[in-house]
């Protein structure tokens, strides 16, 4: 299997979720050697948390505009509890 060996910080959040996909696909046809297997699991799971962490950073950056009783909008924070 080809493994792309690009350093997972540089990835955009759907250029990881390609690779993993891939990565997944790949290991789901029982057509890769144990070691290569490993070793693409090992990469999954970097990959996953590289994701996890664009989707935390992204959700941090979103806000919520609201309109206030005399009609000017404002921003807060988004709150997923609502």
């Amino acid at each position: 299997m080809a493994q792309d060996t690009k350093n997972i910080s540089d990835l955009s959040f759907e250029d990881a979720m390609a690779e993993l996909e891939s990565i997944v696909r790949n290991m789901e046809s029982g057509d890769t050697k144990l070691e290569d297997s490993i070793s693409a699991y090992e990469r999954g799971i970097e990959l996953k948390k590289h994701c996890e962490k664009k989707l935390r950073d992204a959700q941090s950056k979103i806000e919520k505009i609201t309109i206030n009783d005399d009609g000017a909008a404002t921003a807060e924070p988004f709150d997923q509890e609502e």
